[in-house]
């Protein structure tokens, strides 16, 4: 866990306000007991899990794609290629959302803006990626992607805790 009290804090409110903004449609599929809090929400993350990522192409077509997904510091973020069109997409029209799928069991959406990091300006940031992917890798050809993080608006949660682990 990367995530400070601060982090937890913020996370913990941005669930908070993202459920008093949802519909009556989804709040009676996401009922309170089906929420995940802040630790929660950190415990089932975890350091990274692939994630289908959404963005817009200029005539306002929806394209996604999977990606990893590495929850760091209360916020999801990615990388890919420096010539992709995800890449390419985000830089002009930053809005995006993502979900995280575990079938029936878990499900975790986020809607806001992509912004562009440099893990290069974050030491903690390239610490981080190192312990996810490996040294070789990072030093290899990781280091070269761009990344971004998600400045995230909304973020909602549903855990079925009914439904066993990868069921």
């Amino acid at each position: 866990m990367h995530e400070n009290p601060e982090d937890l804090a913020w996370l913990q409110r941005l669930l908070a306000d993202s459920y008093a903004a949802a519909g009556r449609h989804l709040r009676s599929i996401v009922t309170e007991e089906r929420r995940l809090d802040a630790a929660g929400v950190v415990a089932e993350m975890g350091a990274m899990r692939v994630m289908a990522l959404a963005t817009t192409t200029a005539g306002g077509e929806p394209r996604v794609g999977p990606v990893d997904g590495l929850f760091y510091r209360g916020r999801l973020h990615f990388g890919s290629g420096a010539d992709s069109l995800r890449f390419r997409h985000l830089r002009a029209r930053p809005a995006v959302s993502a979900s995280v799928i575990d079938g029936e069991r878990l499900q975790i959406t986020v809607h806001g803006r992509a912004r562009e990091v440099s893990p290069a300006n974050d030491p903690a940031l390239t610490s981080f990626l190192i312990e996810v992917y490996g040294r070789e890798a990072w030093d290899g050809w990781m280091s070269a992607l761009p990344w971004a993080r998600i400045e995230p608006d909304r973020m909602i949660t549903f855990r079925n805790a009914q439904v066993p682990e990868g069921a």
